[in-house]
C-alpha cells in the first residue's frame, strides 16, 4: 500500500496538551507540530487551556486555518478550574480512540517524531513511547551546568524519560482510566509499562528546564514528592521503572569529569531537602 494510502487509513493520533499560561509558547509549539513530515498521518490537536490569565486560548485557535489547511483538526478547550489534572482529562474526554501523544505546550518536535511515534506504537500489544530528549539551551549558567549533568544520569542515558512528551497505543492506554489527582502524570504513565514495552525513536525533542538555582530547588522537590506520592498510592507500580542507579564509584566519575557541574547539582539537591516544597503545577525538572 502506498505511503499517502496507509496514512489516509491509520487511526487518527491525537495529541493532548495541557497548558496554563503558556501565550509565550503554545504558537510554537503547535507550529513545531504543523512542520511535521507526511508520514505523522491524520492527527487532531487537543490544547486544553487550564485557568489560564494570559491570551493562551487565542494564541492556540490562531493556528486553527493552518491546522485545517493541512487536513488537521485543532481544538481548543477552556478548563476554568486549576490543576493539571483537571486539563489532561478534559482533553481525554474529547478525543477519539486512537493512539495518544501527550505533550508539554513549551517542547518543540522534530519534524520526523510523531511519524516515528506512530509507527512505533502501530502494534496491538501495550507500547508506551517517546522521543529522544534534548534539553534546550538555559539563559542562565546554573540551569546550563545542572543540565550537563542530569542528561549524564543513568536514568536520562537509559532512554525513553518521557518528560514533557511521552504517547501510548490504545492497549496502552487502556492500563488505566482516567488520570489520578497525583502531582507526576508523566511518571505515573511511564510505570504502567515494563522496561521492554518502552520505545525511545531517534527523532529529537527539545525540553526546556527551568531558569535560576531556586526555581531548581522548586521543581526538583515536586518531581521527587510526586515521586514519592507514587510509592505510597500506587506501591505496585514502581517495580516496573528499571533506572539504572549511579552509585557511588559513578557519582565519583562524573564529578572528576564535571566538578562545576556536579557541585551545582548537589547544591540543588541539598536545597531540595532543606526547604519546604509548594502545591503548585510546575514543569521541567
Amino acid at each position: 500500500m502506498p505511503a499517502e494510502a496507509a496514512a489516509q487509513t491509520a487511526p487518527e493520533l491525537s495529541v493532548v496538551i495541557a497548558a496554563r499560561n503558556e501565550e509565550a509558547h503554545i504558537g510554537d509549539c503547535l507550529r513545531a507540530l504543523l512542520a511535521q513530515t507526511g508520514d505523522a498521518g491524520a492527527v487532531r490537536i487537543i490544547v486544553a487551556a487550564n485557568a489560564c490569565t494570559d491570551d493562551t486560548v487565542g494564541a492556540a485557535r490562531a493556528l486553527g486555518p493552518e491546522m485545517s489547511a493541512r487536513g488537521w483538526q485543532l481544538e481548543v478547550i477552556e478548563v476554568p478550574e486549576p490543576g493539571k489534572i483537571r486539563a489532561l482529562n478534559a482533553a481525554e474526554a474529547v478525543a477519539r480512540p486512537g493512539p495518544r501523544v501527550f505533550l508539554d505546550a513549551d517542547v518543540r518536535c522534530a519534524p520526523e517524531l510523531l511519524g516515528q511515534i506512530r509507527h512505533a506504537l502501530d502494534t496491538d500489544t501495550p507500547r508506551y513511547a517517546t522521543g529522544t530528549l534534548r534539553v534546550a539551551r538555559a539563559a542562565t549558567r546554573v540551569t546550563r551546568a545542572y543540565a550537563s549533568l542530569w542528561t549524564r544520569l543513568p536514568f536520562v542515558e537509559g532512554g525513553a524519560v518521557g518528560a514533557g512528551f511521552f504517547a501510548v497505543n490504545p492497549a496502552g492506554r487502556a492500563r488505566w482510566g482516567e488520570f489520578p489527582d497525583i502531582i507526576s502524570d508523566d511518571t505515573f504513565a511511564r510505570m504502567q509499562f515494563t522496561p521492554e514495552e518502552r520505545v525511545e525513536v531517534p527523532a529529537t525533542y527539545d525540553w526546556p528546564m527551568v531558569e535560576g538555582f531556586s526555581n531548581l530547588v522548586r521543581v526538583r522537590r515536586r518531581q521527587d514528592e510526586g515521586v514519592a506520592e507514587i510509592h505510597a498510592k500506587y506501591p505496585d507500580l514502581p517495580r516496573n521503572e528499571g533506572k539504572g542507579r549511579l552509585g557511588p564509584t559513578g557519582a565519583l566519575r562524573l564529578m572528576a569529569s564535571q566538578p562545576l557541574s556536579f557541585a551545582v547539582y548537589a547544591a540543588v539537591h541539598l536545597a531540595v531537602r532543606l526547604r519546604r516544597g509548594s502545591g503548585e503545577w510546575t514543569r521541567g525538572r
